[in-house]
C-alpha cells in the first residue's frame, strides 16, 4: 500500500480498506467505490472517478460534453486509478486506457451505468411468479443510455462477491464485480461495448469459503460445446418462423380426441454421417421431417435437447435449462429444426427434467457455496441411485427458475408439449429410499407437498399461457388423477405414460406362446384402469437399453416368429385405448440395443423382413389416423367394448373400438399364439360385410398371408351377447382390424370432420 500512502492527502478520496477489498476481489458493493462519485476535497465539492484496470499503464477521464481530458493517478501498482475533478456535478465520460506498449483505447466505465432490474422484477422473482424471468436474469444484449453492451444478472444470495469473467477480462474476477440488489440475492452488471459470442462465467466468493469458484450461467441461452463449460452471450429469437399454419391448428392437433402417434428420437444417434459424425440440427431437419411424415406419425418427441455435460445421460442430466445443446449447432439452428417439423405438420414434444440435476462443478450444485437449488439434507436433496441432486421446490426462486425454463421452450422455440421426466421421483419423499433415509412431510406422510404444489402450478401456468400445448407425465405409480385438472384435485397434466401397460405387455410378449395362456391377465388388466387417466402407451428408449434388449430381440421364437410377435405387439398397441409412442429403430426392428454413440441400424432395411416391418408400422399409423374409432374416445369407456377377453386357452382377444359416432366402430381380433384359428366365432353388433382393413400376417408385411380374403359377411348367429357373428380365420401371431361396410360410414382422415352426426 506504499503508493496509496504516498498519494493520500493529494488525490486519494476512497478509504484504503475499500481499495484493498477491490484488489483482493472481496468487495461486496463495488459501485460504492468505483465509477464517478460526488465527494469533498480540500473542503470543496468535487467529483472523483475511480477505476481498476490492471491491463492499463495510464488512464484518463474524457468529458463527453466538453472534451476535457483529466489524467488519473495510479494509486496502486496493481492498477487502481483515481482522478479528482474540480466540478460539482457528475457528467458523462469515457475512460482512455494506455498499456505499456503505448496502445490506447477508449471504454465506457461499467460503473457509470444504473441498475436495470426493476424492484417489481425482483419482487415477482422473490414470489416465484416472474414467468418471463429469462428476459431478466442471465446475459442480455441491450442498449443503455445509447451504449450497446451486455447486461448480466444472476441469483446468488449467499455470495460475498460475484464477478463476471471471460476472455474480455482475462478471466480475472477482480475486474468486473457485480452489484447486489438488496435482499433479493440478485447481482447485476452492465458491461458496455461487449458483444455477442463472448464466453463468460460468474466467479463467486461465498461467505462459507475463502476460495472463489466459477459457474456457468443458469439462465444462459447458449453454452460451449462439451467438454467446454463456459456460457456464450447470445440473442435468442432471431429465427424467422414460418409455421403460422401449424400454430393456428395446434390446439386441434393436440386435442385429446385427436390421433397422436409419437416418434421418440435421440437427435445424436437417429442418423449419423460418414465416420460416425453427428449431424447438425440443420442437417437433421429435412431428413427427420421427411421420414417421420412418410411414416405417418403425428408428433416427434425429442430426448432432452437442453445442454448437458455427460453425453451418456442422453440429456437427462441438465446443466443448461435455457439452452439447446451446442453439440448439434446454435439455438437458431434448433429453432430451424422445429420450424421444419412444423412445416411438415408434425408436433414437437420436448423431454424436460425438473426432477433432478447433476453435480458438475460448473452447474447448479453448490451454486453460491451453499445448497441453493437443492436441499442440504441428503435425505431430501440427493438421488443416490442416479448420483444427482433434487430441486428444492419449496424455494420460490427455484420454482421460478424451473417455471421460466418450461415457458421459455414454449415461447422461444414453439414447442408443442413438454414430457416431464421422473415425476414419480418428485411425488414421493421415500422414492427409492430405505426406511430412515427420508424425511416425512409436515403431516408425517411420504408425499412431497412442495413438489406437488410445483407440478400443479407448472400445469396451470403452461395451460393458461399456452393453450393447446400438452404436458405429459412419466409417472410410474398409481398416484391418482395425474391427468385430471387441478381444480378437481388432480396434478393437471394433459397425459400420463401408461407404465403399467408397458410392463405387462412386454412381460407377456417376451414369453414363449405356449406359456402365454397362464398370463392372460397381463393382456387384460390394463383395461381395468384404462380410463382412470389420459394415457400414452409408451414403448420408449428405456425399454431398449441396459441389457433389456431391443424390442425385436425380446420376442420369443425363431426369426419369423420374432417379427410376427412384434407386429402383433404393435397392432395391439395401436388398437388399445391410449395415444401411442414408439422409440426410433423400433419401426424397422433394430436387432441390437440402442447406442447413443452410433446411428440406428439403417442398413437392416436392405433385408426383406425389416423393410416389411417398416411398411407395416407406416400403414398402422396411416390406418390409425384415418379411423376415428381408434382415437376419438381414447379416454372414455364408451370407446371400448370387449367382445371376448376370456379365451385364455387360445390366447385370443377380441374387442370393439367406437368413435364418437357409436355407429362408427371397428372389430379387432388378436391371436397371440403361432397356431392359426379357423372359423373362430366373433360376436358383432350388426349384419353386413366386414372389410379387413389390416392383417398383420399379410405377405406385404412379412407374414404367412393367411387371412379372410379381404373380409367376412356376418352370420345371423348370436355370439357373446351380440345378434350376429363373424367366422374368422385368425392368422398366427397376428392382428386383424375389420370394419362394417356401410355407405354412411366413410373412411375419414384426421383433417376431415371429427365426427358423423
Amino acid at each position: 500500500m506504499e503508493d496509496v500512502a504516498e498519494t493520500r492527502g493529494k488525490t486519494l478520496t476512497a478509504p484504503p480498506i475499500e481499495i484493498e477489498l477491490i484488489l483482493r476481489a472481496e468487495h461486496s458493493d463495488p459501485f460504492h467505490l468505483l465509477g464517478m462519485h460526488r465527494v469533498e476535497y480540500d473542503g470543496q465539492p468535487v467529483v472523483a472517478v475511480r477505476a481498476f484496470a490492471p491491463e492499463a499503464a495510464d488512464i484518463s477521464v474524457i468529458d463527453l460534453a466538453s472534451g476535457a481530458v483529466w489524467p488519473m493517478v495510479r494509486l496502486h501498482p496493481e492498477g487502481f486509478f483515481e482522478a479528482v475533478i474540480p466540478v460539482k456535478d457528475p457528467f458523462p465520460y469515457r475512460l482512455r486506457l494506455t498499456d505499456e506498449s503505448g496502445r490506447s483505447w477508449e471504454i465506457y466505465d461499467p460503473y457509470s451505468f444504473p441498475p436495470l432490474l426493476s424492484e417489481f422484477d425482483l419482487h415477482l422473482f422473490g414470489e416465484g411468479k416472474h414467468y418471463q424471468i429469462y428476459e431478466k436474469l442471465g446475459a442480455h444484449l441491450c442498449q443503455v443510455n445509447g451504449v450497446e453492451g451486455v447486461h448480466f444478472a444472476v441469483w446468488a444470495p449467499n455470495a460475498r462477491r460475484v464477478s463476471v469473467v471471460g476472455d474480455f477480462n482475462r478471466w480475472d474476477g477482480r475486474r468486473h464485480p457485480m452489484r447486489i440488489r438488496g435482499s433479493s440475492g440478485v447481482w447485476e452488471l452492465f458491461l458496455p461495448q461487449l458483444g455477442e459470442g463472448e464466453l463468460y462465467k460468474f466467479e463467486i466468493r461465498s461467505h462459507l469459503s475463502p476460495t472463489p469458484f466459477v459457474k456457468a450461467d443458469p439462465y444462459g441461452f447458449f453454452h460451449e460445446r462439451p467438454p467446454g463449460t463456459a456460457s456464450i452471450v447470445f440473442r435468442p429469437g432471431r429465427h424467422v418462423w414460418t409455421d403460422e399454419q401449424w400454430m393456428s391448428e395446434r390446439s386441434k392437433r393436440n386435442a385429446l380426441d385427436a390421433p397422436m402417434a409419437i416418434y421418440e428420437v435421440h437427435l445424436g444417434s437417429w442418423r449419423r454421417g460418414e465416420g460416425n459424425r453427428a449431424l447438425s440440427y440443420r442437417e437433421l431437419a429435412p431428413l427427420l421431417a421427411t421420414y417421420v411424415t412418410e411414416m405417418g406419425y403425428t408428433h416427434v418427441e425429442l430426448l432432452p435437447v437442453m445442454e448437458h455435460p455427460f453425453e451418456g445421460s442422453w440429456g437427462y442430466q441438465v446443466t443448461g435449462y435455457y439452452a439447446p445443446t451446442s453439440r448439434w449447432g446454435t439455438p437458431d439452428d434448433f429453432a430451424y429444426l422445429v420450424n421444419v417439423l412444423h412445416e411438415h405438420g408434425l408436433g414437437v414434444i420436448l423431454d424436460w427434467v425438473p426432477a433432478h440435476f447433476p453435480r458438475d462443478d460448473h452447474g447448479l450444485s453448490f451454486f453460491d457455496g451453499t445448497h441453493l437449488y437443492n436441499h442440504a439434507d441428503p435425505r431430501q436433496g440427493e438421488h443416490r441411485d442416479w448420483g444427482t441432486l433434487i430441486f428444492n421446490y419449496g424455494r420460490h426462486e427455484v420454482r421460478n427458475f424451473l417455471l421460466g425454463s418450461a415457458l421459455f421452450w414454449l415461447e422461444k422455440y414453439h414447442a408443442d408439449g413438454l414430457r416431464v421426466d421422473a415425476v414419480a421421483s418428485m411425488l414421493y419423499l421415500d422414492y427409492s429410499r430405505p426406511p430412515g433415509q427420508w424425511i416425512p412431510n409436515i403431516y408425517g406422510g411420504r408425499e412431497n407437498l412442495e413438489a406437488i404444489a410445483f407440478l400443479r402450478q407448472f400445469n396451470e401456468v403452461v395451460h393458461e399461457r399456452h393453450p393447446g400445448v400438452v404436458t405429459i407425465a412419466e409417472e410410474s405409480t398409481a398416484w391418482p388423477m395425474v391427468s385430471r385438472p387441478t381444480y378437481a384435485g388432480g396434478l393437471g397434466f394433459s397425459l400420463k405414460w401408461n407404465m403399467g401397460w408397458m410392463n405387462d405387455i412386454l412381460a407377456y410378449m417376451s414369453r414363449d406362446p405356449i406359456y402365454r395362456k397362464y398370463h392372460h391377465n397381463d393382456l387384460t388388466f390394463s383395461l381395468m384402469y384404462a380410463f382412470s387417466e389420459n394415457f400414452v402407451l409408451p414403448l420408449s428408449h428405456d425399454e431398449v437399453v441396459h441389457g433389456k434388449r431391443s424390442l425385436l430381440d425380446k420376442m420369443p421364437g425363431d426369426r419369423w416368429q420374432k417379427f410376427a410377435n412384434l407386429r402383433a405387439l404393435y397392432g395391439y398397441m395401436y388398437t388399445h385405448p391410449g395415444k401411442k409412442l414408439l422409440f426410433m429403430g423400433g419401426e424397422f426392428g433394430q436387432w441390437r440395443e440402442w447406442d447413443h454413440q452410433s446411428s440406428l441400424e439403417w442398413h437392416l432395411l436392405e433385408e426383406d423382413l425389416h423393410r416389411k416391418l417398416q411398411v407395416y408400422v407406416r400403414d398402422l399409423n396411416r390406418l390409425y389416423r384415418s379411423q376415428p374409432a381408434l382415437y376419438e374416445r381414447d379416454f372414455q369407456p364408451e370407446g371400448f367394448e370387449w367382445i371376448d377377453c376370456h379365451d385364455w386357452e387360445a390366447s385370443v382377444l377380441t374387442f370393439l373400438r367406437r368413435a364418437k359416432d357409436p355407429a362408427d366402430f371397428l372389430v379387432i381380433a388378436v391371436n397371440f399364439t403361432p397356431v392359426p384359428r379357423e372359423n373362430y366365432r366373433v360376436g358383432v353388433p350388426e349384419a353386413g360385410f366386414y372389410r379387413e382393413l389390416l392383417n398383420s400376417d399379410s405377405d406385404f408385411y412379412g407374414g404367412s398371408n393367411l387371412g379372410n380374403a379381404g373380409g367376412v359377411t356376418a352370420d345371423p348367429i348370436p355370439a357373446f351377447g351380440r345378434p350376429y357373428s363373424l367366422a374368422l380365420t385368425l392368422p398366427p401371431l397376428a392382428v386383424l382390424i375389420l370394419k362394417p361396410e356401410r355407405p354412411q360410414i366413410a373412411l375419414r382422415s384426421n383433417e376431415e370432420s371429427p365426427s358423423v352426426s
